[in-house]
């Protein structure tokens, strides 16, 4: 059963890793989707798969974010939820190349703007609209080097409870996800970061990433 037929998703970061997982699902239950990403190439291919939209976006770029979400409600009506996956990963370090600005600019900057952007476009009630934030299991513990993605996906925890609360009233639920250890390619760039930095393996990574998860 389509259970979703009928009903316009917008995915961010859909073109890959744990996004393109919840576009192929959320397409098999009927869902009409807008995929969102920076890089075309790879969005389109799994949106051509899915007879998706694709739309590019930096959502770093305020502007961007409010023209792909209004091109989106153009071309597929208006929306009934968004799941705001777009994110980078990996370590930072103090110092000239310290990219914790942005970690955090993408990650929770970036997904505020997509939320903003999809309210004004949200279809009408009295049917439950719905937000999902995809945060991390790093907003919860610590793993050492991981300063900016570790305070970005925390941030989004508190991003998520007051948007909950302030949409509440208009019958939009907002929820987050924090997912533990997925096997993507951002994730083990990540731990090739962290390799980098304590001086070992990709596998010395894994274990000491592995060590610090409850």
């Amino acid at each position: 059963m389509e259970r979703l037929q009928g009903r316009h998703v917008v995915v961010t970061g859909g073109g890959v890793g744990i996004g393109e997982a919840i576009a192929r699902r959320l397409a098999a239950e009927g869902a009409q989707l807008t995929l969102v990403a920076r890089n075309l190439e790879r969005l389109s291919r799994v949106a051509g798969e899915l007879n998706a939209h694709a739309a590019a976006c930096d959502i770093r770029d305020r502007s961007q974010v409010d023209e792909v979400f209004g091109a989106a409600a153009a071309a597929n009506g208006p929306i009934h939820a968004l799941v705001a996956n777009s994110g980078i990963g990996g370590p930072n370090e103090g110092g000239p190349d310290d990219r914790f600005d942005d970690l955090v600019q993408t990650n929770l900057a970036g997904t505020y703007y997509c939320v903003r952007a999809a309210r004004r476009f949200l279809a009408d009630g009295p049917d439950t609209r719905h937000v999902v934030v995809i945060s991390s299991i790093l907003a919860r513990i610590a793993v050492s080097g991981y300063t900016g993605y570790s305070a970005s996906k925390a941030g989004l925890l508190g991003l998520v409870r007051s948007l909950a609360a302030e949409l509440a009233p208009q019958n939009v639920q907002v929820n987050a996800i924090c997912p533990g250890w997925i096997n993507t390619e951002m994730a083990w760039e990540g731990l090739d970061g962290l390799a980098k930095a304590i001086g070992g393996t990709r596998d010395d990574a894994y274990r000491e990433a592995m060590r610090q998860v409850p």
